[in-house]
């Protein structure tokens, strides 16, 4: 069976997280063929692969988000919509009963440029009638430039060859939603739709941050993306989420129920049960590892404040930030900046890491995230009896206090961005040992129950069985 896992802004680009979840699937399925559709900014991250890719993908494609036609153009284009293909267009823009499936014909039978038909007289008469109709108190040409930046990486998408898969397996909603959807259209393949965080919530986070986008236009960029997420929604055979209020979530958007799935993440246990616990030259410390990318999203800089002062109360801390920093160098040399300012000699940047080789000696592990899915460095933690601290956001409650069981606390959860919060779970970590191992304990029970590798291949091996006999293929682990 040939498998086509899509993926946005992650594998094999980056590690952790989603990418070391889609590694470690093709990993668990050595049989099967996989092909990558990956989605990233710009050619200038073409190639550029942080995993070796395993013998059973044998084809990559990617799709540049941030890529055009804006050049000249040298051979002739479709440059008119006919009736049909109009109202189609319309429906898009409007959000009102979208023919998506026109659309994708659209996209993949004609030779377009992008360039002419967001320039064009029918790009700018649908946009006119949304205009008139939902936002007629913005000024129309700040909405038509916003519209055709709103649509150019859509539009990427959708011009985009989707290759031939019997099954199509997308790791988020929006864009690789929807090249997951024109593939199935498009091939008659199956659809499955793994979510591991919320795209349209996390979009819509960002959004209502964001600097870039004014506030009368964050609505429609968010109303953009709930679109996209629900012809995902809709086309998809089945839809998967790391736990129940993910689920919820799902549904809440406009999932339908009857298609949605709860499937927990699982790591390989034995690896870092049996850890070295001695730390090298290190063992007057009390050790906090944090194992991440030294990203925005990971909140590096309220952990390092937190730090500090639980360091002044507890002057034994010291602080691990393990992971590469090379995804956004700018916020990673704020940070390096802001830990020499502050004089803090205890903080240690260790760049990406075999977390085999200190996971073993760590006190407590640490996880500040402003968002998150169900994180595979918690269970890792739990894996090698370590306590963890995390914030409040994805699936860290229920990891950490429990679910549906009564192993007890694994560790201290605190709200996102609260430096004292967070500094008094480690001092409090700090100073009771015992509690400590009480919390170790409960982890590594809750991982042994539901979390575990064994477990994620069995339920996955039961989906893509299901898929491959719809398809009258046959499935081989």
């Amino acid at each position: 069976m040939r498998i086509c896992i899509i993926a946005e802004g992650c594998y094999p680009y980056v590690v952790g997280g989603v990418s070391g979840w889609v590694h470690s699937i093709i990993q668990t399925f050595p049989k099967q063929e996989f092909i990558l559709l990956t989605i990233i900014a710009s050619r200038e991250l073409s190639g550029k692969f942080a995993y070796e890719l395993p013998e059973n993908v044998t084809e990559v494609y990617e799709l540049y988000l941030e890529d055009a036609d804006w050049g000249s153009v040298n051979k002739r284009h479709k440059t008119r919509l006919n009736r049909e293909e109009y109202h189609a267009l319309r429906s898009l823009i409007l959000n009102h009963e979208v023919e998506w499936d026109r659309m994708f014909d659209f996209f993949q039978n004609h030779d377009l440029s992008i360039n002419d038909l967001l320039m064009g007289e029918d790009f700018y008469h649908a946009v006119l009638d949304c205009y008139n109709l939902q936002y007629p108190d913005i000024v129309f040409s700040d909405f038509l430039w916003t519209m055709r930046s709103m649509y150019l990486p859509l539009f990427l998408a959708m011009s985009m060859e989707v290759p031939q898969a019997d099954v199509y397996h997308a790791v988020a909603t929006g864009y690789a939603g929807i090249l997951g959807s024109m593939g199935k259209h498009l091939h008659n393949g199956q659809l499955i739709l793994s979510e591991h965080g919320i795209y349209t919530r996390e979009r819509e986070e960002e959004l209502i941050k964001a600097q870039w986008v004014q506030r009368l236009y964050k609505k429609i960029w968010i109303q953009q993306f709930k679109k996209m997420s629900q012809v995902a929604y809709d086309k998809a055979d089945l839809v998967t989420s790391l736990y129940q209020h993910a689920r919820e979530l799902q549904v809440e958007l406009g999932c339908p129920k009857e298609k949605t799935m709860v499937t927990p993440n699982g790591i390989n246990y034995r690896r870092l049960e049996k850890l070295s616990g001695v730390a090298p030259e290190q063992s007057g410390y009390i050790h906090v590892g944090a194992i991440l990318r030294v990203a925005p999203i990971k909140d590096v800089k309220t952990m390092i404040q937190a730090f500090s002062y639980a360091k002044k109360r507890c002057p034994r801390l010291k602080l691990w930030i393990m992971g590469p920093y090379e995804e956004d160098p700018e916020y990673a040399a704020e940070c390096f900046k802001m830990v020499e300012t502050m004089g803090l000699l205890d903080v240690e940047f260790t760049g990406r890491i075999q977390i085999t080789d200190y996971l073993g000696w760590m006190d407590m592990t640490i996880l500040t995230s402003i968002s998150e899915g169900q994180p595979l460095t918690i269970l890792e933690s739990f894996a090698a009896h370590v306590p963890v601290i995390a914030t409040d956001v994805g699936n860290c409650r229920g990891l950490l206090y429990g679910e549906d069981d009564e192993f007890g606390r694994a560790g201290i959860l605190t709200h996102i961005m609260n430096i004292e919060e967070i500094a008094n779970a480690m001092v409090y970590l700090a100073e009771n040992p015992e509690e400590r191992r009480q919390m170790a304990n409960a982890g590594y029970q809750r991982l042994m129950r539901k979390y575990k590798m064994e477990d994620m291949k069995k339920t996955y091996a039961e989906i893509y069985r299901e898929a491959a006999h719809r398809q009258n293929l046959e499935w081989e682990e």
